[in-house]
């Protein structure tokens, strides 16, 4: 049974074009009626549209078997909240098509996602925020933010960055919050009703941000060094804590023992 990433593991950082071996290895998974999950932090992008950019590359994902934080987010903030939100425009975008209202002044919540421009200025605003009492969210709790071949902080790092300026807690709505991979074996369950997390391989790029949180809900871990993670070098920086169980180059090389 398997959780599978989208960015740096099906699709690359720069194109958002298939990886290596990745068209393949769902086709193998659909073949072999392998239950998987396809779990993403995908927050730029409504969440049909992007499984429909998904299908065009070839990927053929079922829509029971995706999940993104867009697909929770109402759990967790009301359509129609007032949002001091942080990302691309094309995030913004999509909160508001969601019906909440962008007020970076008299917020409910401050939210955060990826961007590679984040300003002191914004960063100095969002601690006012803080410190005013308005709750801090995540889409997500990446380590990094691969664009290209560069490396930015990632919604994690940016997260704990703010709770150590200011002592608040924050919470989180994607990889890797309980909630979510509760939600992601709940489809799972679909397939395979036995499923537990003990019974799952989580597949990803992100060392950090999704198979260390993966490995503390029990599930077996598996890096591919296709996006964030690009080397062994890299890999053994994590340190022991944050080693996966297995590392392969890319999807291809690890279809061979699919």
């Amino acid at each position: 049974m398997i959780f599978l990433d989208v960015q740096g593991t099906l699709i690359d950082d720069t194109n958002r074009l298939p990886l290596p071996g990745a068209v393949a290895f769902v086709e193998r998974l659909n073949r072999k009626k392998i239950p998987y999950v396809v779990v993403t932090n995908n927050s730029m992008i409504e969440s049909s549209a992007f499984l429909g950019y998904l299908w065009g590359l070839g990927l053929a994902i079922d829509e029971a078997r995706y999940l993104d934080p867009l697909m929770l987010l109402q759990e967790y903030l009301p359509s129609g909240s007032r949002l001091a939100a942080y990302g691309y425009d094309a995030f913004l975008g999509v909160l508001e098509g969601m019906g909440y209202r962008l007020d970076d002044r008299n917020p409910d919540a401050v939210l955060l996602s990826v961007k590679s421009d984040y300003s002191f200025e914004e960063c100095a605003h969002i601690i006012d925020l803080l410190l005013q009492g308005v709750p801090l969210y995540g889409m997500h709790e990446t380590s990094t933010y691969a664009l290209g071949e560069k490396r930015y902080p990632g919604v994690g790092a940016l997260l704990r960055m703010f709770a150590y300026a200011t002592g608040v807690r924050y919470r989180v709505v994607g990889k890797p919050s309980d909630a979510f991979f509760d939600a992601a074996l709940e489809r799972l369950r679909r397939q395979a009703p036995e499923a537990l997390f003990e019974m799952v391989y989580m597949i990803s790029d992100d060392a950090v941000g999704d198979l260390y949180g993966a490995r503390k809900r029990g599930m077996r871990t598996h890096l591919v060094l296709s996006g964030k993670v690009r080397s062994m070098d890299e890999v053994a920086l994590l340190g022991d804590a944050l080693q996966p169980d297995q590392i392969d180059t890319n999807l291809e090389a690890l279809m061979e023992r699919l």
